[in-house]
C-alpha cells in the first residue's frame, strides 16, 4: 500500500472510516476518532508507528501481527473496531467536547445494537468525556451498555508517551484474558 501524498492527507479532513463490527463479537476495540492517514487509506489504525496492530498481536489478539488493511480479519476471531467519533481530525485535540459526547451517545446506540461482550475504549480521556465519568480510571468499568461490559483502555498512539509497547501489551492482555472467561 502506497502513503498517502499531502494532498490526500488533507483531503481526508472530516472523512470517515466504516466501522468493523457485528453481533456476536467478544470485543469492539473503540478509538477516539480516525486520523487523517487512516481516513486517507480506509482503514482503522492505519498510520504507521501506531501501536495498535503490534499490541493486538502481543497480547494474543491475533495469531500474527496484522496489517490495517486486514482489519476485516478480526471479524472471525470474534474482534471489531469502531471510534467514539466518526470524522477524522489531524489530532484528536480539533473535538469538541459536546461531540465527544454526542459521539458516546451514538456509540452506545451501537453497541446496544451489537452486543459486544466487551466494549474496549481505547483513551481514558475520552472516555472520560463521552461517558461523564470524570474520575473514571483503566481497567473494568462498573458501568455496563445493555450487556456489554465497558474496558478503558490507553491509547495506542504513538503519540502516548505514558505507555511504551510493552506496558499496551500488558493491559490488552488483561483484557484479552478476560474475554476468554
Amino acid at each position: 500500500m502506497t502513503r498517502p501524498t499531502r494532498a490526500e492527507l488533507l483531503a481526508a479532513k472530516d472523512k470517515t472510516v466504516p466501522d468493523v463490527a457485528g453481533p456476536n463479537l467478544s470485543v469492539v476495540f473503540c478509538g477516539i476518532n480516525p486520523g487523517l492517514y487512516t481516513a486517507a487509506i480506509g482503514h482503522h489504525f492505519g498510520r504507521p508507528g501506531n501501536r495498535f496492530w503490534p499490541t493486538l498481536h502481543g497480547a494474543g489478539f491475533t495469531p500474527r501481527l496484522f496489517d490495517p488493511s486486514e482489519e476485516r480479519d478480526l471479524l472471525p476471531l470474534g474482534f471489531g473496531i469502531t471510534n467514539v467519533v466518526a470524522r477524522a481530525t489531524a489530532t484528536a485535540d480539533e473535538l469538541t467536547k459536546a461531540e465527544i459526547v454526542a459521539g458516546g451517545e451514538s456509540l452506545r446506540k451501537r453497541v446496544r445494537e451489537w452486543s459486544p461482550r466487551f466494549l474496549a475504549v481505547l483513551g481514558i480521556g475520552a472516555y472520560r468525556i463521552a461517558f461523564n465519568h470524570p474520575k473514571a480510571t483503566l481497567g473494568l468499568q462498573d458501568e455496563q451498555i445493555g450487556e456489554t461490559r465497558v474496558w478503558v483502555l490507553p491509547n495506542p498512539s504513538g503519540l502516548n508517551a505514558h505507555y511504551q509497547p510493552p506496558d499496551l501489551v500488558r493491559v490488552f492482555r488483561e483484557l484479552r484474558e478476560a474475554s476468554l472467561g
